[in-house]
């Protein structure tokens, strides 16, 4: 495992929830960052990390990877891969997004 594997697995695992996005929770710079961000607020979200993906090249990329996943936004919650805005999205109108957050 790389150094930023290392690194990635280390905050997905030490964190509840973690949102790697373009930009931070306060100035989201993609419309897809600031929707994940709207829809975690909207479940209670209390115990959030964000990675802005923006401030380290090997973060960006390295995070497509762990996932094997292509884009950013992703969300983990208890370590585990739960998707992109589209998802939470869908997660979120389900009511199947809340109770995984914790809210």
């Amino acid at each position: 495992m790389s150094d930023v594997q290392k690194r990635i697995d280390d905050l997905v695992k030490s964190n509840h929830v973690v949102l790697f996005m373009k930009g931070t929770a306060q100035f989201p710079q993609c419309g897809f960052s600031g929707r994940a961000i709207q829809v975690l607020k909207a479940c209670g979200a209390k115990d959030l990390t964000t990675v802005n993906v923006l401030e380290d090249d090997g973060i960006r990329q390295g995070i497509k990877d762990y996932a094997n996943w292509p884009t950013i936004p992703q969300l983990y919650v208890n370590g585990e891969f739960v998707g992109g805005s589209d998802i939470m999205m869908e997660m979120y109108e389900a009511g199947e997004l809340q109770p995984l957050i914790g809210a």
